[in-house]
């Protein structure tokens, strides 16, 4: 075995993928079912909108690039859609902060369209009337992420333990060398956390730090519907929330429509640990706010909720790549509530650091090691998140 993959989300199931395709024997560890953990309670996002230029947007970009590619490998049951965002403005100087904030995207090599006023409708009849103006993303998708998770899995060709919690990285002579589960022992000259909201917990077990944490988020699903809700469509202020470091409840409308009709409407970002509480309060400002943004939503059922936990890391990018802390264990996590668009292009890096090959964007401003080492706070190790 050549490599150990810690985690069956779909940032696991990606890194799976490409380790695979560059002639590597890999297994994937889960301590539960595949897309078990956050992305089986994701809405499937893949955007370059909500992201400034920088990093982050760099690997959006790519993950775009091969999201498409994957199209030919992954069935058609990922419900994998180019269905483009549109963001919407209230008023003329928030249409104008989203005027500078499309420039520079526009400079980075994101499609960025201004909408008038008038054509919004055009785009979303049911949009409500007054809006200052907005821009459309056509380069923005939506996949359904436990599915996509479950076949690009199977197409790896990866071993699959699932069900099998890790207790430990085997460390020999200063490096990693597997991990132990609950029911054996895998040997592998690297092994890549991609724990998600648990990959501090799991750094941990190695003997090194990493500041990962639970970033709650709320969803609604309405009945089935016809198509009203055409794109992904959110107010301006899903961009700050996105960027916000406030550990308070924020939320912002991101309503769209599926291929099997329930219109899903999202988000909310609250730090509040591995609490599981339903929180009325979420659910009422995502319906207000859904309802404000669609007026024709306002009468529509809501059949059931669901809530998960974003991967937050104190500067908003993700970990890729070796821990020089630590010889033999990589990681890719952190992405928080991007890992889903964003798992293409870090299972690509992952690969190609496991390979020494050239990675197609540069790994510094990923690097595991950039935060400083702070002491693990009371309940924070990996028994305190069991679920």
């Amino acid at each position: 075995m050549d490599v150990v993959i810690i985690g069956a989300g779909v940032v696991g199931a990606a890194c799976a993928y490409y380790a695979t395709r560059s002639g590597l024997s890999v297994a994937v560890v889960d301590r539960g079912s595949v897309a078990g953990g956050t992305t089986g309670a994701g809405e499937g996002n893949l955007l370059v909108s909500d992201k400034e230029p920088g990093p982050e947007l760099d690997l959006a970009l790519l993950s775009t690039e091969l999201w498409r590619d994957l199209r030919a490998v992954l069935p058609r049951a990922v419900e994998y859609e180019p269905k483009g965002g549109l963001v919407v403005a209230p008023d003329p100087a928030t249409l104008k902060a989203l005027r500078v904030f499309a420039e520079g995207q526009r400079a980075a090599g994101v499609i960025a369209d201004e909408v008038g006023p008038d054509a919004l409708h055009d785009l979303e009849p049911h949009l409500a009337p007054d809006l200052a103006g907005g821009f459309h993303y056509p380069q923005d998708a939506q996949v359904q992420p436990a599915q996509a998770a479950a076949h690009l899995l199977a197409a790896s060709g990866a071993t699959l333990y699932l069900h099998e919690e890790v207790t430990g990285l085997l460390v020999e002579s200063g490096r990693v060398q597997g991990v132990r589960t609950s029911r054996r022992i895998l040997r592998a000259p690297a092994v890549v956390n991609a724990a998600g909201t648990w990959a501090g917990a799991l750094a941990s077990l190695a003997g090194t730090t990493l500041p990962v944490l639970p970033r709650r988020g709320f969803v609604l699903v309405t009945e089935p519907l016809p198509r009203v809700v055409r794109h992904k469509v959110y107010a301006a202020d899903y961009i700050a929330d996105v960027a916000s470091d406030s550990a308070a409840l924020q939320s912002s409308a991101v309503v769209e429509g599926t291929p099997s009709g329930p219109v899903l409407i999202g988000a909310t970002r609250e730090r509040v640990g591995f609490d599981r509480t339903l929180s009325a309060e979420a659910l009422r400002r995502l319906a207000s706010q859904a309802a404000a943004l669609f007026p024709v939503l306002a009468d529509v059922k809501v059949i059931r909720t669901y809530h998960g936990f974003r991967p937050y890391l104190p500067d908003h990018l993700p970990a890729i790549g070796p821990d020089p802390r630590v010889p033999g264990l990589l990681h890719a996590c952190g992405h928080e509530g991007a890992g889903i668009g964003l798992a293409p292009a870090t299972g690509a890096l992952i690969a190609a650091a496991l390979t020494g090959t050239e990675p197609r964007l540069p790994l510094a401003p990923f690097r595991p090691d950039r935060f400083p080492r702070t002491p693990e706070p009371p309940g924070a190790g990996w028994d305190a998140v069991r679920h």
